[in-house]
């Protein structure tokens, strides 16, 4: 994927650096797909701050995404469009019934391509298939954890997770982070690789593009007041004064809150040896 750097004509545009993305086809977004977005952070009606470190930005839309594809048709892809809410790219199917919708689009998919979904489904790029039915090896993303829940693994830009094995009942998935999970065979996954894989490349150059994504600036504790934080108070760089960290709401930090029982049961090799 190609880059994009500018001339230091301001500031702000010294270190920025952007993607030309050729595939996307440039159409606006399905309006019966498209949602507006209720934002629940910054400040409510009262003034009263409910989540920190966000406000502002700019309006969004909401695309509807389904991250489920529990039909049994194929599909053509009818545009590759980028989506404000998310990393990675979007593309618009319509199945031979003609209904619409808007999935994750994986690496390499083009306008015209055909794309499957169920156990009858052909292995393509960009094709949905129950685990059982994905030849071991392959590379896979948008991974459920349940049968018919939806996808919740392995969604963001450039990501994909391979099919190391299968059992009777499980298959052994090693996800981006080195994790090795088992997952019921009968959940299903996209074949192939989620699109925009050069994300990481692109500079905001900025602080007011991270303003216009709705991220306002963290300050550290220990430069706040004592009666902003626990950690505030004193006089220069002072010791906070606890045995541990605390949040500031006063909670300990630094705790494992993933669940032992449910999460880790099917945690074949952890990701911290």
């Amino acid at each position: 994927m190609a880059k994009k750097s500018y001339r230091p004509i301001t500031p702000g545009m010294r270190n920025k650096r952007t993607l030309l993305n050729e595939e996307l086809t440039g159409h606006a977004p399905y309006k019966p797909l498209v949602s507006r977005l209720q934002r629940s952070s910054g400040r409510n009606n009262y003034g009263q701050l409910t989540v920190r470190h966000q406000g502002g930005g700019v309006k969004r839309l909401f695309r509807k995404i389904d991250f489920k594809r529990n039909t049994s048709s194929e599909a053509v892809v009818e545009s590759v469009e980028y989506d404000p809410n998310r990393s990675a790219f979007i593309s618009l199917i319509r199945s031979n019934s003609g209904a619409r919708k808007y999935i994750l689009a994986p690496r390499g998919i083009r306008v015209g391509d055909r794309v499957g979904e169920g156990e009858n489904a052909d292995i393509n790029v960009g094709s949905c298939l129950p685990l059982y039915k994905i030849p071991v090896g392959s590379s896979i993303f948008n991974i459920e954890l349940f049968p018919n829940k939806g996808a919740q693994l392995v969604r963001s830009a450039g990501c994909y997770a391979t099919l190391m094995a299968k059992s009777d009942r499980h298959a052994s998935v090693r996800l981006p982070s080195g994790e090795i999970r088992l997952v019921l065979l009968n959940c299903t996954a996209t074949y192939g690789r989620v699109s925009n894989d050069a994300h990481f490349l692109k500079r905001d150059g900025k602080a007011g593009i991270k303003r216009k994504r709705n991220i306002r600036p963290t300050v550290r504790g220990s430069v706040m007041n004592a009666v902003d934080h626990k950690h505030g108070g004193g006089e220069g760089r002072a010791p906070i004064g606890l045995t541990e960290p605390r949040s500031v709401y006063g909670k300990k930090v630094n705790v494992r809150t993933r669940s032992k029982r449910k999460s880790l049961k099917h945690v074949v090799r952890a990701r911290k040896r």
